[in-house]
C-alpha cells in the first residue's frame, strides 16, 4: 500500500488491548494443523468457537479435531485424498475441517441447504470416497453418497479414538481443500488450494487488519482467520434467525470484527434505530459485492468514531487482491467505494483485448500476478491453462485472469468496474448465469432461456430469467421455482421470470440482451388466482410485501418466494411486521407460512396471550360453528382487527 492517508487509517486498526503479533513470512512454510497446534499451546483455555450457548476452547476444539482425524485414518488409511464434509455451520464443521487436514487429506465442503443434485455432482467430481457428517445429516449423506461413499458420523465416535495430535508430517505444498464455485459450463468447478497459500492468505489478513487474540469475530466464511490467530469465532446464523436479533447479539457478545457481504450489511443497517450503537466493533469487513458510498455513510452513522470500514476485493483463485480503508474522515467522491491499494505479494495488471498491459485511467481486465495463487481447477486442465498463465520470464509467479474490469488511478488506487462476461456476484456468491440457463433448459416445457442480472430497489444484483416456452406447455412461476430448487442453491433462483414469444436476436444470431424487456412490477403468473386482502391487517401485510418486493399488488394466498422473495427480503418483512404490529415473530414463520394469510394467523397467535378472557371466550364460541377455512377468515377479519390494529 503506497497511499499515506490509507496507511494512516490502517495504522489505527488495532485492538485496544494492543496484543497484535505479526504473522511472519517464514510462518507460511508449514501446514495449517502445525500453525493451529501452536495457537492451541499458546491459548489453550481461550474460546475458539461459540454458537449460541455452546462453546469450545482451543484445547477442546483441538481434541475434537484429533479424534476426527484418527477416525478418518482408521477408516480410510493414510492416502492423500479428498474427504467431503456435510455439516451445518458450527463447531462440528470446524472440528471436521481441522480433522480432515490433520489426517493429511483435503476437504470438500457440501452445503446441506443446497439441492441433492448439486451436492451429488460435487461429490462425484471431487472423487471423495468418504463423507463426514453427523446424525442430522446422515440421511442426506446416505442419499447423495449412494453405495460409492463411506460415511463417518461424528456423533458416534467412540472413545477408542484418542485426542492427542496425530503428528502426521505435512509439507506446505500439501493439498488443503477443493472449493467449488459456479461454472460457466453449467456445472460447478473446484478451485484447488494448498496449505502454504491458505497460510499466506491468513498472514495477509493478520498483518493488514492487525488481528489480535483478543478479537471476537462475527460469522466469517474463512474460520482460519480467527483460529490461526487465537481469536474467537462467533456464529450468528442469519439464514435461520434473521437480522432482527443481530444488533443485540453484536453488543452482548462484544464482537470486535464484523465480517459481512454488502447486501446483508445493507439490510441489517436499514433495520436499525438511531439508538442502536456498537461500541466494541472496531472493524467492519465487507467483500463479495460492490460497496457503495451510501454503505460507508451508514457505517459512519451507526458505529463508533473509531470503527473502520474495509472494502476487500478478492477472488477464490487469488485471495485478497486489494483493499480500501474508510474511517470517519474519509470522503468518498464516487458512487462506489474504490477497490483500493495493493496487498502484499499480489501485483495487479490491467490488460486490453490483446492481453497487453495498459496504463493509468484506462479500462482493462484485472489480472493478478503472484506466487500464491490457487493451484488451478480440479480435474480441469484446459480451464486451468486458460485462466492461469505461466511466467514468461521463467519465474515462480503466475498470472490469473479474473474476468473483472478495472481502472487504475495514477496513485495506484484500483477502481472495480464489474464483470466482462456473464458472471455476477449475488449476495456475495459468485454465479455464472450460464449455469442457471442450463438448469432451466433441463425442463422439457422450456424451449429457450436467457438469464441476465439486474439491480433491485436496494441496488443489489438479482437474476432475471427470460423464457420461451414450448407452445401449449407454458409453466407457471411456482413450477419453475420448484424445479430449480431441486437443482440450484436458493441465491441462484431467478427473482423474476418473464415469458416471451421469442428472444430478440442480433444479426449474427446471438441473443440481443440489450433488447430484452425490462422486468417490471407486475405480479407473476402463479398457480393460485389473485385474492385481494379483506381485512385491514391483511391489507397492511400485503402493503409491506408489495413495498419489499416492488410489486403492484399481492394476494393473500400468494407465496412470498414465488413472488421473487428470498431470505434477505424475508428479514425485511419480519422487521416491518415487528414495527407495525408490535409482535416478535421468528424468521422461520415466513418460510413455514409464506402467505399473507399465514403470517396474519401467526401474528394473531403471537398476540393471543394479550386478549382479554371475555374476548377470547366469545371468539372461541364463534369459531366452534365454523369450518377451518371460515375460522381462518374470521380470525383475520375480526380478531386481528380488534387486537392487532396497525399503528
Amino acid at each position: 500500500m503506497n497511499n499515506p492517508s490509507q496507511e494512516a487509517i490502517r495504522a489505527k486498526c488495532f485492538h485496544p488491548s494492543g496484543t497484535f503479533v505479526e504473522f511472519t513470512k517464514d510462518e507460511i512454510e508449514q501446514s495449517i494443523p502445525s500453525r493451529f497446534e501452536q495457537i492451541v499451546r499458546r491459548y489453550p483455555e481461550r474460546i475458539a468457537v461459540k454458537i449460541k450457548h455452546d462453546q469450545l476452547t482451543y484445547c477442546e476444539l483441538n481434541k475434537a479435531a484429533n479424534r476426527v482425524a484418527r477416525a478418518i485414518i482408521a477408516q480410510r488409511g493414510g492416502e492423500k485424498e479428498p474427504v467431503a464434509l456435510l455439516l451445518e455451520q458450527g463447531s462440528s464443521l470446524v472440528a471436521g475441517i481441522l480433522g480432515v487436514l490433520k489426517a493429511a487429506k483435503l476437504y470438500v465442503s457440501l452445503d446441506p441447504s443446497h439441492p441433492c443434485v448439486r451436492n451429488r455432482y460435487i461429490l462425484e467430481d471431487s472423487q471423495a470416497g468418504l463423507i463426514v457428517t453427523d446424525s442430522k445429516g446422515l440421511p442426506l449423506a446416505a442419499e447423495i453418497g449412494g453405495n460409492e461413499c463411506e460415511l463417518l458420523n461424528l456423533d458416534e465416535l467412540d472413545l477408542r479414538f484418542r485426542d492427542e495430535n496425530p503428528g502426521l508430517p505435512l509439507s506446505p505444498h500439501t493439498l488443503a481443500y477443493i472449493q467449488y464455485t459456479s461454472g460457466s459450463t453449467g456445472k460447478p468447478k473446484g478451485v484447488l488450494q494448498n496449505h502454504r497459500n491458505v497460510l499466506h492468505s491468513i498472514m495477509t489478513y493478520t498483518n493488514g487488519l492487525h488481528i489480535s487474540a483478543d478479537d471476537r469475530f462475527s460469522p466469517v466464511r474463512n474460520w482460519f482467520i480467527a483460529l490461526l490467530n487465537g481469536a474467537a469465532a462467533y456464529l450468528f446464523d442469519v439464514k435461520k434467525i434473521g437480522l432482527a436479533g443481530l444488533a443485540p447479539w453484536l453488543t452482548q457478545e462484544e464482537i470486535t470484527m464484523f465480517f459481512s457481504i454488502p447486501s446483508v450489511f445493507r439490510h441489517f443497517i436499514e433495520s436499525l434505530t438511531v439508538l442502536e450503537k456498537f461500541p466494541t466493533v472496531r472493524l467492519i469487513h465487507l467483500e463479495g459485492e460492490a460497496v457503495t458510498k451510501r454503505d460507508a455513510d451508514l457505517c459512519k452513522r451507526h458505529f463508533s468514531p473509531d470503527c473502520i470500514l474495509v472494502n476487500r476485493l478478492a477472488a477464490t483463485e487469488t485471495g485478497s487482491i486489494r483493499w480500501y480503508f474508510v474511517d470517519k474522515g474519509t470522503q468518498i467522491e464516487a458512487t462506489a467505494v474504490p477497490a483500493g491499494y495493493a496487498v502484499e505479494d499480489k501485483e495487479v495488471l490491467l490488460l486490453d483485448e490483446a492481453s497487453q498491459v495498459i496504463g493509468f485511467n484506462q479500462v482493462g481486465q484485472i489480472a493478478v500476478k503472484s506466487r500464491y495463487l490457487a493451484l488451478g481447477y480440479w480435474r480441469k486442465p484446459d480451464l486451468t491453462r486458460a485462466a492461469f498463465l505461466s511466467d514468461t520470464a521463467g519465474g515462480n509467479a503466475r498470472t490469473y485472469l479474473t474476468g473483472d474490469l478495472g481502472r487504475m488511478q495514477p496513485d495506484g488506487c484500483l477502481e472495480y468496474l464489474g464483470r466482462k462476461d456473464s458472471q455476477v456476484k449475488i449476495r456475495g456468491n459468485r454465479v455464472e448465469l450460464a449455469e442457471i440457463e442450463m438448469a432451466l433448459l433441463g425442463l422439457p416445457a422450456i424451449k429457450e432461456a436467457v438469464v441476465v442480472s439486474s439491480r433491485d430497489r436496494f441496488g443489489e444484483e438479482r437474476p432475471v430469467a427470460y423464457i420461451v416456452a414450448v407452445r401449449g406447455f407454458e409453466p407457471v412461476t411456482g413450477e419453475l421455482r420448484s424445479f430449480l430448487r431441486e437443482r440450484l442453491p436458493e441465491y441462484m433462483i431467478p427473482s423474476v421470470f418473464m415469458f416471451l414469444e421469442a428472444l430478440p436476436l442480433l444479426p449474427n444470431g446471438k441473443v440481443d440482451r440489450r433488447a430484452l424487456p425490462s422486468s417490471d412490477s407486475v405480479r407473476p403468473e402463479l398457480e393460485k388466482a389473485f385474492i385481494a386482502p379483506c381485512s385491514p391487517v391483511e391489507g397492511e401485510l400485503a402493503r409491506i410485501w408489495s413495498e419489499v418486493l416492488r410489486l403492484e399488488r399481492v394476494g393473500v394466498n400468494d407465496n412470498f418466494f414465488d413472488l421473487g422473495g428470498h431470505s434477505l427480503l424475508a428479514t425485511r418483512v419480519i422487521c416491518q411486521v415487528r414495527e407495525v404490529f408490535h409482535v416478535e415473530i421468528p424468521l422461520r414463520v415466513l418460510f413455514q407460512n409464506p402467505t399473507v394469510t399465514g403470517v396474519a394467523i401467526e401474528i394473531a397467535k403471537a398476540q393471543a396471550k394479550t386478549v382479554a378472557p371475555e374476548d377470547m371466550a366469545g371468539l372461541l364460541s364463534d369459531l366452534e360453528s365454523l369450518s377451518d377455512e371460515e375460522a381462518k377468515r374470521l380470525l383475520n377479519r375480526e380478531t386481528i382487527e380488534k387486537v392487532l390494529r396497525p399503528s
